[in-house]
């Protein structure tokens, strides 16, 4: 059959809230640390239920364009709401649990390398790695640029080109689990502490604590709320 006369998805309710929250959103020049309308608001002034907007809210966290904050509503992250599909989400979703397994066995392994292996000029570009990423959360950042510099020194610095090569294929599944990382609120300036960690083993040359404080990011890493997600059909 062809693709164009392929059955027809009826939008979700949900979904279309999303659309007139980001409608709204930049309508009213809404910015990061303004607040939303309360959500029975919301379900009144757009006649749908309570249930379909905090749908819609969860998803918008999910992204970590919204924080919404126990008994004081529903804040801007961001100065838009470019809201991702959530077709994509889903799929991100069902593909993070082994990308993170996989960061977790691969890098673990690479840091206790790189403990035992990395040159003095190997060390310093792990410490650069680590200022441009303070630098960008100083600014105001994720500091995702920084992140990925770091876990690339490191993975230099372990001399292990079989694992390099592993770590290449899954490159692209990295990145997705690094920005949805480092999107969680309070996120970046913990993911940044623990780097620090990581690279005061390798320079003291500790392998075993520096594969310990891999595997205690990687798990901080693990911990997002689009895994804790239930999409609704």
């Amino acid at each position: 059959m062809s693709e164009a006369l392929r059955p027809m998805v009826k939008s979700r309710l949900y979904e279309q809230v999303l659309e007139r929250l980001r409608a709204h959103v930049a309508e009213a020049g809404l910015q990061a640390g303004d607040r939303l309308p309360a959500e029975r608001d919301l379900a009144a002034s757009l006649g749908v239920s309570r249930a379909s907007v905090k749908q819609a809210i969860v998803v918008l966290e999910v992204q970590g364009l919204v924080e919404a904050r126990h008994g004081g509503g529903t804040y801007l992250v961001r100065d838009t709401l470019d809201v991702e599909p959530v077709e994509q989400l889903v799929e991100r979703r069902k593909r993070l649990p082994e990308v993170l397994e996989a960061r977790e066995a691969l890098e673990t392994k690479l840091a206790e390398l790189a403990a035992e292996r990395r040159t003095d000029a190997e060390l310093e570009t792990i410490r650069e790695a680590l200022d441009h990423m303070r630098e960008e959360i100083a600014g105001g950042d994720n500091g995702v640029e920084g992140d990925r510099r770091f876990h690339a020194a490191v993975t230099a610095a372990a001399h292990s080109s079989l694992l390099a090569d592993f770590m290449k294929t899954i490159a692209g599944q990295i990145t997705e689990s690094r920005t949805e990382s480092l999107r969680q609120p309070g996120r970046p300036s913990r993911s940044l502490a623990q780097h620090t960690a990581i690279y005061e083993a390798i320079a003291a040359g500790d392998a075993k604590k520096a594969a310990a404080a891999m595997r205690k990011h990687v798990r901080t890493v693990a911990k997002v709320r689009l895994l804790t997600w239930v999409p609704e059909d």
